[in-house]
């Protein structure tokens, strides 16, 4: 089940945006909380894991969607 209040929709920014602002989203986030990321953006494939890997946070993993990718992301604790 998906908290709508912890989806983040990039889609249409370009990078290093869609990072940027899941980032500053998950600054306000309880550790532990699930973020959902959408972007279209070609390179959040990579951005967004290795965003989460510096940071410390938790890749869960990538769908896609219609025209676009869900990415979710545990905040670390």
């Amino acid at each position: 089940m998906t908290d709508e209040n912890n989806i983040l929709d990039a889609i249409g920014l370009l990078c290093p945006l869609p990072v940027l602002k899941a980032r500053k989203r998950l600054k306000s986030l309880a550790p532990g909380t699930v973020l959902t990321l959408l972007a279209d953006d070609p390179a959040a494939i990579v951005d967004v894991p290795h965003f989460c890997a510096e940071a410390g946070h938790e890749f869960l993993g990538v769908d896609e969607g219609a025209d676009h990718q869900v990415y979710r992301l545990r905040k670390s604790s």
